[in-house]
């Protein structure tokens, strides 16, 4: 990073391959459960790569602060606890996928402190199940899940499956916790570029702050949320015209069949192309810019405490965030 970052906790650790990690010390991150938001990246450390299997075995998980990610990893590795970054407030907590998969899931809380130095400690995928905090609530299977992003090639959504180098690292700065990964020689088609992204999560509201920033100007950069049969697309213009979103509401969740997640992404108007239908998302695709593109997205589960708890709720929520955006441009 070119730009001097101040965080409130300092750890490193860089993973080139696997066969290097006798060499590397690893520094362990002190976690700040107290502060407002809160953003972490857990990894394996004190046992070894099964090379043939792609997978890592033993040892215990380290929080850390930065991850080049090793050339070995990939879905189910057994090695990021919870599979990759983590970022939460009191209301809700996202991941990302830090493999070839790339889609961001939502962690639904019905607790209103920070829960994620515990999630995924008792067993690598207990989080699926219901615990006193809350659990995984989103089903993303083959898409983007909410807000991530990948290129629209082919009719389908390229996501991460040829990478030179991942680089992950999370910052925890006074009224803001923040995820930034860079992407090196990603590869899609006949298409190569380095893209940036930063996540952003504050103090208060449910939403993520997602900034995109790619090397060169690239067709199909875009972002979505998953689809289901059944649940119709929302979507409505802000008075200018200037912002946009499209959201979800239903029983879309991992939970049961009556449990209601509401799910939506706020954009500049003027920076999406086209919104399609994909395979597996809802999609925006932004034009070609090397410039940062910036949007919003957000979950919002019946269960959290002192939620939201229907679509008429929901869909209020989301025109005062609308006029928010049409008069200052931002939600934080």
């Amino acid at each position: 990073m070119k730009n001097k970052i101040i965080i409130l906790t300092f750890a490193a650790i860089s993973f080139i391959s696997c066969k290097e990690k006798a060499n590397e010390e690893l520094i362990v991150e002190d976690n700040n459960k107290t502060a407002p938001t809160y953003a972490e990246i857990s990894v394996k450390d004190g046992g070894n790569w099964i090379e043939a299997e792609r997978r890592y075995e033993g040892g215990e998980f380290k929080n850390i602060s930065k991850l080049e990610v090793p050339a070995l990893h990939t879905d189910h590795s057994y090695f990021i606890r919870y599979e990759g970054p983590g970022w939460e407030n009191s209301q809700i907590g996202y991941r990302i996928y830090l493999d070839w998969r790339n889609a961001i899931d939502i962690f639904g809380k019905k607790v209103d402190s920070l829960v994620l130095p515990q999630v995924g400690q008792d067993g690598f995928d207990s989080y699926h199940e219901d615990a006193p905090w809350g659990q995984d609530i989103l089903k993303a299977g083959k898409s983007l899940g909410i807000g991530s992003y990948g290129r629209f090639v082919n009719d389908s959504v390229a996501h991460f499956r040829e990478v030179e180098n991942t680089f992950a690292e999370v910052v925890n700065s006074e009224g803001v916790s923040t995820v930034n990964i860079q992407y090196k020689g990603w590869k899609t088609g006949d298409v190569t570029t380095n893209l940036d992204s930063r996540l952003s999560i504050f103090p208060a509201d449910r939403f993520t702050k997602a900034e995109l920033t790619t090397s060169s100007e690239i067709e199909g950069l875009c972002t979505g949320i998953v689809k289901f049969d059944d649940i119709p697309l929302l979507q409505k213009t802000s008075p200018s015209g200037n912002w946009k979103y499209i959201a979800t509401y239903g029983t879309q969740t991992l939970v049961n069949d009556n449990d209601k997640l509401g799910m939506a992404i706020f954009y500049k108007t003027d920076e999406v192309q086209e919104e399609k239908e994909g395979p597996f998302d809802h999609l925006l695709i932004f034009k070609p810019t090397t410039n940062k593109i910036t949007y919003y997205f957000l979950g919002a589960w019946e269960q959290e405490k002192n939620g939201i708890k229907n679509q008429a709720e929901f869909l209020a929520d989301l025109d005062k965030k609308l006029v928010l955006l049409d008069e200052k441009g931002i939600l934080e």
